[in-house]
């Protein structure tokens, strides 16, 4: 990291100037404001309420099937040794492949994406994405899509929700708190969010709650998601424990664990950890910290083509709020 560190180190003193003009161009976008709610169309008129599936392709890209959706998110697929492209002239290096190639991925009902980076969103999925998939995301994110000719982008701030219907199935997106770095340093990165996924029926209540971090820090906005959310049924936790200047940009194990204690919820999984070089927080560090915490029984790990299936019992369907 020589030069990269050089980078960094001007960043930081430019960060106290933090230059209006480049923050400013994102907040046009959060005046026009996308519909709250999209139809889908759907061939099926009844939607599985009672299995799903978490699919992980690498880094922080899943693919989510439940109660009729498919979606797919922070998209990355270029494989070992390509490099994407982090801002100010940084790049990282991919070191694993993903799991799928994106052009064997299934139909997708939408994609939501944390933040605008390369190792989110790279090259490829700018490059061979449907334009027309509807992506929601950040404000700052919807202007980077927009200029890359993504056409139905749904923009969200903190707590703002949008809710997808397909047929007889709905999926409310909630925004989460997030920080990608110290306050200070944080202004030298894309904003981030973490997401809620509940899906419902339109008749019964919530029947499954999935939790997104997205590439955030444990801060104290956090505290506030186990209070209007309190039965969180999965949570998929973006780990790697990346340094810029020797402070955290993404969690390690240690604030993963945290993060569990925080939000509590019923099963984690670990995601974005070891697929680019920038990580330097494997997961054994998250394996060491949840077993000294003793929530072994409450982590589901995957590895890079693996599945989790997860069962939703009947008598589950309304989750308080």
């Amino acid at each position: 990291m020589k030069s990269g560190a050089v980078v960094w180190t001007a960043l930081s003193l430019m960060v106290m100037a933090c230059q209006p003009s480049d923050r400013a161009v994102i907040r046009p976008v959060a005046k026009e404001k996308a519909p709250t709610t999209m139809v889908l169309p759907s061939a099926e008129r009844f939607a599985d309420f009672a299995m799903g599936s978490v699919f992980f392709i690498g880094n922080a890209t899943v693919l989510i099937r439940y109660a009729g959706f498919t979606i797919l998110t922070d998209p990355t697929f270029i494989h070992q040794h390509g490099e994407v492209p982090l801002g100010y002239g940084l790049k990282t290096t991919r070191l694993t492949n993903p799991a799928v190639d994106i052009h064997d991925l299934p139909p997708l009902d939408l994609i939501v994406l944390s933040h605008f980076h390369g190792d989110h969103f790279d090259q490829v999925a700018e490059r061979d994405l449907n334009k027309s998939i509807p992506i929601v995301t950040t404000q700052a994110a919807a202007v980077e899509l927009a200029e890359r000719g993504f056409k139905d982008i749904r923009p969200l701030e903190t707590w703002g929700p949008v809710t997808i219907e397909k047929g007889e199935a709905r999926l409310r997106i909630t925004a989460m708190p997030g920080r990608h770095a110290p306050r200070l340093i944080h202004l030298a990165l894309p904003d981030v969010m973490g997401s809620m996924l509940e899906f419902q029926s339109a008749s019964e209540g919530v029947k499954f709650r999935i939790y997104i971090t997205g590439d955030t820090l444990v801060i104290d906005e956090l505290k506030e998601i186990p209070r209007r959310y309190p039965d969180i049924d999965l949570a998929l936790l973006h780990l790697g424990g990346t340094r810029v200047l020797g402070l955290l940009v993404t969690m390690d194990g240690k604030q993963g664990v945290e993060a569990m204690r925080i939000v509590n919820p019923d099963r984690a999984i670990p995601i974005h950890y070891n697929d680019y070089d920038r990580f330097q927080s494997p997961l054994s560090d998250f394996q060491d910290e949840v077993k000294a915490a003793g929530l072994q029984d409450r982590v589901h790990y995957l590895k890079h083509g693996e599945t989790y299936n997860f069962e939703v019992r009947a008598s589950a369907v309304t989750k308080s709020k």
